[in-house]
């Protein structure tokens, strides 16, 4: 539907004789520019008026006299009253200066310059820079662009989750840490609703039952309504899956689980085929089997593969893609990647990579690197930076380069997980691609395949940080993928766990106003101590600067005016 969208603008954008070109700002027309024009010239008018408004007043305001004490009031002050005034202000500022560094840490920005933006500006009149009419092609990139970081910043489900009562408990019984968040398992909770649920379970006090498991929050709680739903039917394969998912302790056990919903669900399947012309109720009953039946041996193969079975479980994932194609949303296929590098068939692996690492399917970490690690392979062994720097790269060493690039690019988390300059941790059940949370999805997974390669560590570190020469501004413009979305930091944190520290990208450069308010605090502590310290000479300095300053000029300025004036 994004193909022909895009074609459908294209069209239209040709077929318009008035259409602007891409990347230029639409002409402005004549009332634009006489409404710019009269807008200057109003504001130079106040200006006048005002300058024209305080010459006539000066005398019943008293300016030169006023002017005259403030003067006289400046030069008798004490140099207890500067040390007061600078303490206060150094005081001041500090507090603005911590309040501002609070604020920028906890949402990313300046308080000072978001309140400057969004309440003073316009209150002062300010506009936007640039005017852009309805259908403009600016207007289309923007919304274009805005669609695309939408659909970088959804949240997608991990395809190699762990088990919940034989990984992420006993993790939690060994650290007394909790891996997963409120707002992950929250997703998970939808996901299984979508999957395992249809509009005819109250048809099945079985499925009644697990469907009320599902929305339930409390384990032991859905681990009950598990078994109150086996009681009503011994052939419920949702209640096989939810006991092997949260009340096996083990991967062996859960597997034996899997089989039971196996055998359960494969009848249910069946069952549903036969009947699934029948009414429209029944289709949605038939899909609601298959996602079940493909969970399970999907699940079954995660199994085997982590028991050691590995070409059992290439097997199922092949069969599984082969009898259902249209499921390729579940990325199946990044399961059967991780199983085919550790046979080592990394012939197989390219052929997988040949089929998905395409332009019209949504990239992946799992993809990017690792078609970067079989390109790498080939050369890591034998290279070193000192050769390399002598004589030049050679052509499948430049290959190996621009492939680490492409994936640093689409995922820059990912190489401090794998050169180990952070520190691992279990992976979410959800992940947000080109997010923190991918990142360690896919570190936990393939650092063994990198470390197993001999020198690809090795290269990934000598070359990873030149993507960033490449993409100086990743949120405006990108290289070979969409810039960077600004949203990953903030899923991320709802995503992974509060004792992991999560990667943020591009680093956030200080506010201006935070430099400020620092430097204002630190220049009148300094100024406040000196003055406390050396009170005679800090006087003297002071009635210098305000016997010489600006004020004592412009009160000369204005007599010298009157006398000229007088007759």
């Amino acid at each position: 539907m994004a193909d022909s969208d895009g074609l459908g603008e294209a069209a239209t954008a040709a077929a318009s004789p008035s259409a602007p070109a891409p990347g230029l700002s639409p002409p402005l027309g004549w009332r634009e520019r006489l409404r710019a024009g009269l807008a200057g010239i109003g504001a130079s008018l106040w200006f006048v008026a005002g300058l024209g408004l305080l010459y006539a007043l000066r005398v019943p305001l008293r300016l030169c006299e006023n002017l005259a004490a403030v003067t006289v009031f400046l030069n008798s002050l004490t140099p207890k009253f500067y040390v007061a005034l600078t303490g206060t202000s150094s005081l001041i500022s500090g507090l603005i200066f911590i309040f501002e560094w609070w604020y920028f840490h906890k949402h990313g920005t300046s308080f000072i310059e978001q309140v400057s933006v969004s309440h003073l500006r316009p209150l002062m009149g300010g506009t936007e820079s640039s005017i852009s009419e309805p259908g403009s092609s600016s207007n289309n990139r923007e919304s274009e662009t805005s669609r695309q970081n939408l659909s970088e910043c959804k949240v997608w489900r991990n395809p190699l989750n762990l088990f919940r009562g034989a990984e992420y408990r006993r993790y939690t019984w060994v650290t007394g840490k909790e891996p997963l968040t409120y707002y992950d398992m929250n997703l998970s909770a939808q996901d299984h609703q979508t999957f395992f649920t249809c509009d005819t379970d109250f048809l099945r006090p079985s499925d009644t039952v697990m469907q009320k498991a599902w929305r339930e929050r409390n384990p032991p709680a859905r681990i009950k309504a598990a078994y109150q739903a086996l009681e009503l039917n011994n052939d419920c394969a949702t209640a096989y899956v939810l006991l092997a998912e949260e009340e096996a302790t083990t991967i062996v056990d859960a597997e034996r689980l899997f089989k039971q919903a196996l055998k359960a669900g494969e009848t249910i399947y069946r069952r549903s085929q036969q009947c699934q012309h029948q009414s429209p109720q029944h289709e949605a009953q038939l899909r609601r089997d298959t996602n079940v039946l493909v969970y399970i041996k999907r699940r079954l193969a995660m199994c085997a593969r982590k028991l050691g079975r590995i070409r059992e479980a290439v097997k199922i994932m092949r069969d599984l893609m082969k009898e259902f194609p249209p499921l390729t949303m579940l990325n199946i296929h990044e399961n059967l990647l991780e199983s085919l590098l550790e046979l080592q068939a990394y012939a197989d692996v390219q052929a997988v990579l040949a089929k998905y690492d395409d332009i019209s399917l949504p990239k992946s970490a799992a993809i990017c690197y690792t078609a970067a690690l079989l390109k790498t392979r080939t050369v890591s062994d034998k290279f070193s930076p000192e050769t390399a720097s002598r004589r030049g790269l050679s052509t499948a060493e430049i290959n190996a380069v621009e492939a680490i690039h492409r994936a640093v690019e689409f995922n820059p988390h990912v190489p401090k997980y794998l050169l180990e300059m952070k520190s691992l941790i279990l992976p979410p059940e959800h992940i947000l691609k080109r997010g923190d949370s991918e990142a360690v999805a896919y570190a936990f997974f393939h650092l063994q395949h990198w470390k197993r390669i001999e020198g690809a560590l090795n290269l990934l570190q000598c070359t990873w940080e030149g993507t960033f020469r490449m993409i100086p501004y990743p949120l405006e413009k990108g290289h070979l993928f969409y810039p960077y979305p600004s949203c990953t930091e903030t899923a991320d944190r709802e995503l992974l766990p509060p004792f992991h520290h999560v990667s943020v990208y591009p680093k956030k450069e200080i506010p201006f106003f935070i430099h400020f308010t620092a430097g204002l605090c630190s220049s009148t502590a300094v100024i406040a101590l000196l003055t406390h310290q050396f009170p005679e000479i800090m006087g003297v300095f002071a009635k210098a600067v305000s016997s010489t300053g600006y004020l004592r000029m412009f009160l000369q300025t204005a007599v010298a005016w009157e006398l000229c004036q007088s007759p």
